[in-house]
């Protein structure tokens, strides 16, 4: 498992160490500009809101589903790995807002469409299908939240959001590896689980 983490992290790391802080690639055409090429402070480009919005949709996901398998699941490691999600996930969005409200970004109310319907399949199942489920949500939801602060680190504007996807990048990443080795531990607990254990 921690081989395929370095994979992703060798992977990401061309483009981390070639990113400046501030890239005025996709600039709005109504960026304010400090001098001739140089956006004034809190100015963002497209991609940075569009990350924005996506990570800020991610990290709400993260929450409502890590709360919904603590109260779910009787496995204590999952549940710990699930509190763990809802508090740091509630810290980086809590750091994220503060970041976009200082650069007038807004953020998106509530679940979008596709964590619904994740979150709804989820509601359905119980014991080890639910709990597989959930895992297997964190792993591709932290894949992709791995890939879109790699892509703000590379293509963002915004110093203080290139800066956050910095920092949490390695989290992100902690996160998908816990995920990865207690799926593989469930998953072979389940395997080898009476049938009156296994969910229906």
């Amino acid at each position: 498992m921690r081989a395929a983490i370095m994979t992703v992290v060798l992977a990401l790391s061309p483009c981390c160490a070639l990113a400046q802080i501030g890239n005025p690639a996709g600039l709005a055409p109504d960026t304010s500009m400090e001098k001739p090429g140089v956006p004034a402070p809190h100015q963002t480009n497209y991609q940075d809101r569009l990350f924005v919005q996506l990570i800020t949709a991610g990290g709400r996901a993260e929450i409502e589903f890590g709360r919904l398998a603590a109260g779910k699941t009787s496995h204590e490691d999952l549940r710990e790995f699930a509190n763990r999600m809802v508090d740091d996930h509630n810290k980086a969005n809590e750091q994220l807002k503060s970041v976009a409200d200082k650069s007038k970004i807004p953020l998106p109310e509530g679940l979008d469409p596709d964590h619904k319907n994740i979150r709804s399949d989820l509601e359905k199942l119980d014991g080890a299908a639910f709990e597989l489920a959930y895992l297997r949500a964190q792993i591709v939801d932290h894949q992709r939240t791995a890939q879109l602060l790699a892509w703000e680190i590379g293509s963002g504007e915004d110093a203080a959001l290139q800066r956050f996807a910095s920092e949490k990048l390695p989290t992100v990443l902690e996160h998908l590896d816990l995920a990865r080795t207690l799926h593989a531990k469930l998953a072979g607990q389940a395997l080898f689980a009476p049938d009156t254990q296994k969910a229906k």
